[in-house]
Formats: structure tokens, C-alpha cells, sequence
């Protein structure tokens, strides 16, 4: 029964219902969530995120961070499949499909592979399971780092044949609405951590709350711009069939490769729920930075939305399965 536990989540999830939701009313009122709309969008998702920020580096922990910092093999392969094997999956992909696949939605599974792994659900997820959890909270917090720099600079390598984009802006950008307010947060964490530390909870819920307005907005441009109506029922399915791909594949090789270099069995478990993690919270402000008020926005959206929903719930059965392995371990006679 205890598999079924992460599907019963998956229909009692407020936040999938709230995705469900803001696309919902974005096709029934795109004049109010878009680029420039009655709501005013843009700004509120600035604020918004900018405190999430903050919120996320006053509650980080630089004292889990430094008992992370010995493993260095399980870092450099947490952030090698992060930005380099995810991305280099995509490259063999396009080479075989690109023709067969939208454009907007194969630009949309190339930035899924370019971002950085999750905080939350990959510490989360690792503790549960009974992981290195000081590993799991440097790798995760690492790839945050890293991915404001070279998750735009990856999307410039492919976006360059399609316009291009302003990397140094992008990055100017990134930095003062994600890297500023995290770094401010962890300034402030000796005066206000412990105030903050009260209320951790609701950083969460704020965070989704911000993700649900960028969805919003974001798919209201794509159906004021028209992009919905030039796509059918199969453009989901492809978006669906390729994030379970990814998945499937990237868990495989990760295990894998954790067990040729080695890893014992925490170690294991925090390498490949960061390595084969992808952050829906860092993808969407992002994505609204660096593509800016695109129509096709919602449709480069779309993996990344669909992955955030798979991992969670595949994750969520292993960790469970490396839970009782770790105890039957721990139980057994020396």
C-alpha cells in the first residue's frame, strides 16, 4: 500500500491543481494575465520572486553546507549530469526528432535540461530516504548558484540559431532578482534567521504561489499570441512521453554511475535525487527573464511543468524503497 502513496498525493496536490487551474483561466481570460494585461503581471512576479529569494537565503543553512563539502566526487557528478549529460541528452534528441517536434516545445525541453536541480524536494526527498543530507542541501544550493550563470548561457548556445538573446542583460537580470535577494537573505540570516525559522513553512506555499502566477501569465501571452491554436492534443503527449524518457533515463544512468564510482548508500541516494532533479521554482522566473514575454512562452514551460509533477512522484516511491533498503542494511548482523 505504501507505493500508493505518492499517487494519492498526486490527486489530493494543491499545487497541481493550482497549475491545472491558472492554465484554465488562462485560455478563458489571456487579456488579464499577459504581457501588459489588466493584471500588470510582470511586476507582481518581480516582487514575488525577489522575496522568494530572499526568503530561500535567510532560511539556508551555511553550517549544513560546510559538512557537504568533503565528498567532492558526488559533487562534480551532481553538477556534470546537471549541466552537462542533461543537456548533452537533448543535443543527440534534436539530432534524431528536432524535425519531428515543435520548435517552442524542443526550445522547451532544452531549457528543462539546462536548469539547475531543486532545494527543497531534493533535501527533502534524500532525508526521507535516508541520505546524505549535508550533501544533498551543498549539491542542490550549488546547482542554484551555478544555474543563474550557465543556464542562460546554455540557452544562448541554442537560442543564438533563433534570434539569440542578450546574454549579458539576461545575466544581469538573473543576478539582481535571484543572486542579490539569496545573498542578502544569507547576510541578514544572523539578525532574522531565527524569526524567519518560525514561519519556514509558509516559504514553501509563497513559492508556489509565485510559480502558479508565472504559469498564469506565462500561458496567457502563448493564447494571446496564438500558439495554442497552431498546436493539437499530440503536442502534449510528445511533452508528456518525453519528460517520462528523461526521467526514466537520467534515474538509470545516475544509479548507475553512483554504484561504478563507488558511492555507499547515502551517498548514493543524495547523487541521484540531485542529479536527475530539475527546478520548476528557478525554471519559471527564469524563463520569464530570459525569453521574456514570447508567445510561445507557455509551450517552454510545458516539460519543465510536466517534470516537476513526474519527479516528485517517482521520487517519492525510491525514496521510500532506499528507506527500507537503509534499514534492512542497518538491521542486518555485522
Amino acid at each position: 500500500m505504501s507505493a500508493l502513496k505518492p499517487l494519492k498525493r498526486l490527486f489530493t496536490d494543491w499545487f497541481l491543481g493550482g497549475m491545472l487551474l491558472a492554465v484554465t483561466l488562462a485560455w478563458l481570460f489571456p487579456d488579464v494575465g499577459k504581457h501588459g494585461g489588466a493584471l500588470h503581471a510582470g511586476s507582481l512576479i518581480n516582487a514575488g520572486v525577489f522575496l522568494v529569494f530572499f526568503l530561500h537565503g535567510i532560511n539556508l543553512s551555511t553550517e549544513q553546507i560546510r559538512k557537504g563539502l568533503g565528498n567532492w566526487r558526488l559533487h562534480v557528478m551532481v553538477q556534470v549530469f546537471t549541466f552537462a549529460i542533461f543537456p548533452l541528452f537533448w543535443l543527440a534528441a534534436n539530432r534524431l526528432l528536432g524535425g519531428q517536434v515543435p520548435p517552442a516545445l524542443m526550445l522547451g525541453f532544452f531549457y528543462l535540461c539546462a536548469l539547475p536541480s531543486t532545494i527543497s524536494s531534493s533535501v527533502a526527498l534524500t532525508g526521507s530516504a535516508g541520505g546524505n543530507v549535508p550533501a544533498a542541501i551543498l549539491n542542490a544550493s550549488l546547482s542554484s548558484l551555478l544555474g543563474v550563470f550557465l543556464t542562460p548561457w546554455l540557452i544562448s548556445l541554442v537560442a543564438d540559431a533563433n534570434g539569440g538573446i542578450d546574454l549579458g542583460q539576461t545575466l544581469i537580470d538573473l543576478s539582481l532578482l535571484l543572486l542579490l535577494p539569496l545573498v542578502l537573505g544569507q547576510a541578514l540570516r544572523p539578525l532574522w534567521g531565527k524569526f524567519f525559522a518560525r514561519y519556514k513553512r509558509y516559504t514553501g506555499i509563497f513559492d508556489k504561489l509565485v510559480i502558479l502566477l508565472l504559469v498564469f501569465a506565462s500561458f496567457s501571452d502563448s493564447v494571446a499570441g496564438g500558439v495554442w491554436q497552431q498546436q493539437g492534443p499530440e503536442t502534449l503527449v510528445v511533452a508528456f512521453v518525453g519528460c517520462a524518457l528523461l526521467l526514466a533515463l537520467m534515474l538509470w544512468l545516475t544509479t548507475r554511475s553512483a554504484r561504478s564510482l563507488g558511492f555507499n548508500h547515502e551517498d548514493e541516494i543524495a547523487a541521484v535525487f540531485c542529479a536527475t532533479k530539475k527546478s520548476l521554482a528557478a525554471g519559471a522566473p527564469m524563463a520569464a527573464i530570459i525569453f521574456g514575454a514570447s508567445p510561445a512562452l507557455g509551450l517552454i514551460l510545458l516539460p519543465i511543468m510536466l517534470y516537476h509533477q513526474m519527479q516528485l512522484i517517482v521520487c517519492a516511491v525510491m525514496a521510500e524503497r532506499y528507506s527500507l533498503k537503509g534499514l534492512q542494511f542497518h538491521q542486518a548482523p555485522n
